[in-house]
């Protein structure tokens, strides 16, 4: 990973608590092929499914803040039914969105696996009616379809009686004074992630609550060679204590680009990641222009479902995937395969370029039709359509002068003729990879 020299303990502890990521210690070097793929992908569904969706409550937070009783809260275990869960239909619905990658919870905080780990007896599997294993069917249908397959792994577990921790305001044991005990708890669950490593060989690893302990405590060094001693390709996020190859800011979009080299919006499509009586959908524009603008940094987007205890999603998220999914078929060209654009202030939206950085692609958000400014262009602009029709569009340059090297600024009309009802994408082509004046004017 590429980090700025600058970052200090108080932007380290920033980077922890708002992007999960800790300053890497793998060489870039080593990882930089494998994360090709990861880096062209840019959109990921990210599933929450487990036994929290019985009631529409907080994954495993519901208790851990008290909201709820841990006995009310595990009492969902016998609701937990998967009687309509069909992994082939999913897999069909994160096809038509456009995602080239899907992670789904093999066991949240609440120590609920949903697998059939054989290590306990707490699993979708043995102690709920489901009696169903979700993720090998569902990886198997993922990879009918060319999709990568991720494991989000909770390396906390409320429910492990060897876990220090339980309720914020109390707990079990102090790690330093119990070592043989945490050496249980560590036994527990690297045993779990070596049956996922074996069973299900994720490309993806989606680590979370690393926050609780450090890397010494969890042996992250030890977690990382295992993984990738079954599979060299796998790659990590970034909550391992700083083993993980990729950044995984969460909700909070970042203002400015990011300083890594791969990164991931993971969002919600309401306000909750499990299935939840939350009616605050985000719609289709707003996850399309969410997502563009994780991609013209630089990054990808991690977008949320969480499927009812049924096994169905709900018609509102189906909704967001298909409309979203109908936007890339049209516009993919513009963000599959593409790299971050150019800087902020030469364009007043977001962009993105072709991999020679010969082809730059903008984004007009709505319905936003007239004259569009961009500045700073040093390049000949050899054509300029619109992505999904190929309508030609008209530009003029006003302000060059000959005996300056400042470039003109470039006037784009777009009709309202041409528009995407949600994000339309002038394409420009042109004579040689980017150019970009970045002076202050005048002579210089």
């Amino acid at each position: 990973m590429k980090y700025s020299k600058a970052i200090i303990l108080s932007s380290q502890m920033l980077l922890i608590s708002v992007f999960g990521f800790t300053q890497s210690k793998i060489n870039p070097n080593d990882i930089k092929e494998k994360m090709q793929w990861f880096a062209d992908a840019k959109l990921g569904i990210f599933i929450h499914a487990g036994i929290y969706s019985v009631d529409g409550i907080d994954e495993s937070w519901s208790f851990h803040n008290k909201k709820i009783s841990y006995t009310d809260y595990m009492k969902q275990l016998k609701g937990f039914t998967l009687k309509k869960y069909d992994p082939s239909s999913w897999a069909d619905l994160i096809q038509e969105s456009g995602a080239r990658y899907a992670v789904i919870t093999t066991k949240h905080h609440d120590g609920v696996a949903m697998y059939d780990t054989k290590i306990n007896d707490l699993s979708s599997v043995k102690a709920t009616p489901a009696k169903r294993d979700m993720i090998k069917p569902f990886f198997d249908e993922l990879r009918k379809r060319d999709i990568k397959c991720g494991a989000y792994y909770s390396l906390i577990d409320w429910s492990y009686a060897d876990y220090p921790g339980f309720l914020k305001d109390s707990s079990r044991y102090k790690v330093e004074s119990d070592y043989e005990r945490w050496n249980r708890f560590r036994q527990f669950f690297q045993g779990q992630i070596r049956e996922i490593s074996t069973w299900y060989n994720p490309d993806l690893w989606w680590f979370d609550g690393d926050w609780e302990h450090s890397a010494e405590r969890w042996e992250s060094e030890k977690v990382r060679n295992m993984i990738l001693t079954n599979n060299p390709k796998a790659i990590i996020n970034g909550r391992l204590q700083g083993y993980g190859d990729y950044a995984t800011p969460e909700q909070n979009f970042p203002v400015t680009r990011p300083k890594f080299d791969w990164w991931e919006l993971c969002m919600t499509t309401n306000d909750n990641w499990g299935f939840h009586h939350d009616e605050n959908w985000k719609t289709p524009y707003e996850i399309i222009t969410i997502f563009i603008d994780a991609v013209s940094n630089g990054g990808n987007l991690l977008l949320d479902m969480g499927p009812k205890e049924d096994g169905t999603i709900p018609a509102e998220q189906i909704h967001v995937l298909k409309e979203l999914g109908a936007w890339n078929k049209k516009n993919g060209e513009a963000i599959f395969n593409t790299i971050g654009g150019i800087p902020q202030g030469h364009f007043y939206g977001p962009t993105t370029l072709s991999k020679d950085s010969t082809v730059l692609y903008l984004f007009l958000h709505g319905q936003s039709s007239g004259t569009f400014m961009l500045k700073g262009l040093d390049n000949k602009i050899q054509e300029i359509t619109v992505v999904g029709n190929g309508t030609k569009l008209s530009h003029k340059v006003v302000g060059k002068i000959s005996w300056s090297p400042v470039p003109g600024l470039v006037y784009i009309d777009v009709p309202a003729t041409v528009l995407d009802k949600y994000v339309t994408v002038p394409k420009l082509k042109l004579d040689k990879p980017v150019k970009l004046y970045r002076g202050q004017g005048g002579f210089n």
